[in-house]
């Protein structure tokens, strides 16, 4: 069982008052190190960062308001191989939930890693935020007025702009992580939530760093119903949008012209780890009179070929996993909305399967177990 706390602020200075926590978790020694996102020396962007000097904590950004990369990927490459050091993380749902999904497929190990997360307002493409930042809109200045929406529930962005499509649709905006820093339903500049899991809550307590008590605010699930509410409802239209464009085939194949095969969003993509990819062997290396052969039965054919063969066997591969973060929309040069796909599809094979990816890393993903009656069900549940 879970323990409550919560963290005082003083002044209103809440990521003051967080990192103040975390230093605390380093000081006494509960963890080694802690990656957290922290500003570019530019100001207009932040990249996570591990720490293990307590005093490098010193201006990192908690409520960092962009996604530049997915640090599910990041603890991968942390903890597949050889980490003794007992390492805490702060990361967003989603990047949590990709971090469940990938230590079921055995690229990331829990051992030594312990998740911290924070319940999140949204984020913004990389390239907005560099310009609201040159605007005055950024920073300090955003940080206070995303904290002050979390309290009911009412976030709005900066005027002219968005937060990105893969935050608006986001039912998961509460982590469930080792350690949970509560936003919604807290007055941020007085106190924020915390609620400590099974593997820290006893030694937490005992160096004195909080206090448990089951105190928080009464209106704490009524604002996180409502944030759900309102993120679901743009889900479904954006769903059904996408399908009153996307068909059939070739609506497809239309909407997605402009695809280059460039493999961007695969890069981005948390769930996409394989090491060798049938997208990069000699399985899509074509003679060039394959290709002449090709044109011959049309009289052309588009180039580069493979296109919707690509999204089809990505989309088959992970589609029963994907936690839609959305990176493989900020990644697209051409601005496909592979993450409305990904997700409008997923949705269905999801419910079909009854999984939810990212939920609990006991629940064993579909594409690695076999039931012979998975697939029989009722036309009511697509």
């Amino acid at each position: 069982m879970s323990k409550k706390a919560a963290v005082k602020v003083i002044e209103g200075k809440t990521e003051e008052a967080i990192v103040g926590f975390l230093k605390s978790l380093l000081e006494k020694g509960v963890v080694e190190g802690i990656m957290v996102p922290k500003p570019l020396p530019s100001k207009d962007g932040f990249v996570q960062t591990l720490i293990r000097n307590p005093e490098m904590l010193n201006g990192v950004a908690i409520l960092s308001p962009t996604m530049p990369v997915q640090s599910a990927r990041v603890i991968s490459s942390l903890s597949v191989k050889n980490l003794d050091k007992k390492i805490a993380a702060v990361m967003k749902a989603c990047e949590i939930r990709a971090a469940v999904e990938l230590a079921k497929f055995l690229q990331v190990k829990p051992d030594h890693l312990y998740l911290i997360g924070i319940d999140c307002p949204g984020t913004f493409e990389v390239p907005d935020y560099a310009k609201m930042a040159q605007e005055g809109k950024g920073g300090e200045a955003l940080t206070k007025a995303l904290l002050q929406g979390t309290e009911k529930g009412e976030i709005s962005p900066p005027s002219g702009y968005a937060f990105r499509t893969a935050c608006q649709m986001c039912e998961y905006p509460v982590p469930q992580a080792d350690i949970v820093l509560k936003l919604y339903g807290y007055k941020a500049d007085q106190e924020i939530g915390v609620e400590i899991g099974d593997k820290l809550e006893k030694e937490i307590e005992e160096k004195g760093i909080l206090s448990f008590s089951e105190n928080e605010p009464a209106s704490r699930n009524e604002v996180v119903n409502k944030v759900i509410a309102d993120r679901t409802k743009k889900r479904d239209a954006l769903f059904q949008e996408f399908k009153g464009i996307v068909k059939d085939l070739q609506s497809f194949l239309d909407r997605f012209s402009t695809c280059v095969r460039c493999h961007n969003c695969m890069v981005a993509c948390p769930i996409c780890y394989c090491k060798e990819c049938v997208f990069k062997t000699a399985v899509f290396e074509h003679d060039g009179d394959q290709f002449l052969r090709w044109a011959d039965r049309k009289g052309e054919i588009r180039m580069p070929t493979d296109t919707l063969i690509f999204h089809l066997i990505r989309m088959s591969h992970m589609v029963t996993s994907c936690i839609g973060c959305g990176l493989c929309d900020s990644a697209c040069p051409s601005r496909l909305p592979v993450a409305t796909l990904f997700r409008s599809v997923g949705d269905r094979v999801q419910k079909m399967f009854q999984y939810v990816p990212g939920r609990d890393t006991a629940e064993v993903p579909p594409v690695a177990t076999f039931k012979e009656d998975e697939l029989k069900i009722e036309s009511a549940a697509l």
